[in-house]
């Protein structure tokens, strides 16, 4: 058992243009959400459509990749892991968040765009 690894692989696409930063050190992060979908027959013999958003962040070479060449709806595969945080609104409420911390992405859909890892 001391093989497993906190690993996620999505294929799906993305739900809105990534948000790009870039830190006073000049590294680079972006925050997108990413949609995958899953169909399946119901006990009736009907579609039904179920899709999952996710939370994806990206730094360094990764978020530079993203911001050149993804955009909203773009087909993409992520490999990374899965990390939980929280924070405190302005407001003083406790929000927790779970996102998906990439660290390779490969470009789906159109032919001719590279593949890229980092």
């Amino acid at each position: 058992m001391s093989t497993l690894k906190n690993k996620v692989q999505l294929i799906g696409n993305v739900g809105n243009a990534p948000e790009i930063k870039t830190l006073e050190s000049g590294k680079k992060v972006t925050n997108f959400s990413m949609a995958t979908n899953e169909s399946y027959k119901n006990s009736d013999g009907e579609k039904v459509q179920n899709t999952q958003w996710h939370n994806i962040v990206a730094w360094g070479k990764i978020a530079e990749i993203i911001e050149k060449y993804v955009g909203k709806g773009k087909e993409v595969a992520i490999e990374g892991k899965l990390t939980s945080r929280n924070y405190e609104t302005e407001a003083g409420e406790k929000r927790y968040v779970t996102e998906v911390v990439a660290n390779e992405i490969l470009l789906l859909g159109i032919k001719g765009e590279e593949n890229a890892t980092e």
